[in-house]
Order: structure tokens, then C-alpha cells, then sequence
């Protein structure tokens, strides 16, 4: 059986200033650090096969701080890249609602009907990350992996492992920085084990909290 570890980067700083991010980046928060260290323990007596990363410094710094003592390589894939935002990049929810209003409700809650003028479309996301899975399941057909990514990319896989249509890319959970998903392909069928799941980060900050 093949099974994917699939994680979100850890909080950025241009996520607690609601900035739009893509392909563009900001450097990990303390908490996105500490989040990622969580999850590192978390999963420490898994073992890996192979660890992807998009190639995004935010994605790489968490991979990193998962990966830990393993002596494992990171490998980066640009098909694990976030949808490129365009003119989005680097500016907050509130100037993009205003200056975008159409685009950016077809965003949110027409997923299928959003088109970008400089960017990617859902579309066109959904085709690369689905390549990616295809080039996984070629080149294994057992062990664990681990692969960190993007917000957008894991929607898209789990809308895949759902057998969703594009219009239900949204659909809860939402998901949290280093919030774990567990996947599972045995011979053609798919399990979701674990979606979007963020236990180790309530732990470590209960445990913070009591100190």
C-alpha cells in the first residue's frame, strides 16, 4: 500500500496579514515554525520513503523542519506549486475584493468559472497536480511519503480522492497550516484516513498555555 502525507506549510507572515501568497512568499511566523516542529514529532516514528516540497521557500523551511534528523533528501516538483495568483501576489484580501470584485467572488464560490488575466486558472492547477499524482503512483506502489505543499494543491487532491467537480473545490474541512492529510492507494482504490487534521498544533499550544 502507498500512503501520502500530505501537509500544509506552516503560518507565513503575509498569512497573518491576509495577503494573497501564490507564487510569490513570505517568510514562516514563529507559530508556522513551531507548528511544523509539532508535526515533525507527530509523524518522527514514521518512515519515509521520500519527502516532496513545492519548490516555494515557505513549503521548503517546513518540509525541512518535518524532515528533522531523517536522512532523507527533499525533493522538489513545481507541480506542488500553489495556483499562481497573477496580479493578486502580495496584496491584502480587502484591496482584492475591492479592485476585483467579480473575479474574486468567482474565486471563492464559483471555482469553476474563475479566470485569472496573469495567473492560473483552477483548471490549470488541477492539471499539474493531478501529473504529479500520476508520476507518485508510477514511481512507487508502496511505503509512506511525505509531501508538503499548498492550501489550493490539497483541495484539488482531495477533491480528486472525493471524485468531486470542480465546484465543490471549497467544500470543508478548510486547511490549517501543517494540518495533516493521510491518503491511502491500495491497487486502484483510494482512503482518505485523515483530512486536514491539526491535533498536534492544539497540543503544543494547550501545553504552552500551562507552562
Amino acid at each position: 500500500m502507498l500512503t501520502l502525507y500530505i501537509t500544509r506549510h506552516g503560518e507565513t507572515v503575509w498569512n497573518t496579514q491576509k495577503r494573497m501568497q501564490g507564487w510569490s512568499d513570505s517568510e514562516l511566523t514563529d507559530n508556522g515554525v513551531k507548528d511544523a516542529v509539532s508535526l515533525g514529532k507527530r509523524i518522527k516514528d514514521v518512515d519515509f520513503v521520500s519527502i516532496y516540497s513545492s519548490p516555494s521557500n515557505r513549503t521548503q523551511m517546513t518540509a525541512s523542519l518535518i524532515q528533522g534528523n531523517r536522512d532523507i533528501p527533499i525533493l522538489l516538483d513545481d507541480n506542488l506549486r500553489e495556483i499562481n495568483m497573477g496580479d493578486w501576489e502580495g496584496n491584502t484580501i480587502s484591496f482584492i475584493e475591492n479592485m476585483y470584485p467579480e473575479e474574486y467572488y468567482s474565486f471563492w464560490n464559483t471555482p469553476h468559472l474563475y479566470r485569472s488575466h496573469k495567473g492560473e486558472s483552477f483548471y490549470d492547477l488541477r492539471h499539474r497536480v493531478m501529473k504529479f499524482l500520476c508520476n507518485i503512483q508510477e514511481k512507487y506502489t508502496s511505503g509512506n511519503i511525505l509531501i508538503v505543499t499548498h492550501a489550493v494543491v490539497i483541495k484539488t487532491l482531495l477533491a480528486f480522492f472525493k471524485n468531486y467537480p470542480l465546484e465543490r473545490l471549497w467544500e470543508p474541512p478548510f486547511i490549517h497550516g501543517t494540518s495533516l492529510t493521510k491518503i491511502e492507494l491500495n491497487e486502484g482504490e483510494y482512503n482518505i484516513a485523515m483530512e486536514g487534521d491539526f491535533l498536534h498544533e492544539c497540543k503544543e499550544r494547550e501545553m504552552l498555555n500551562n507552562d
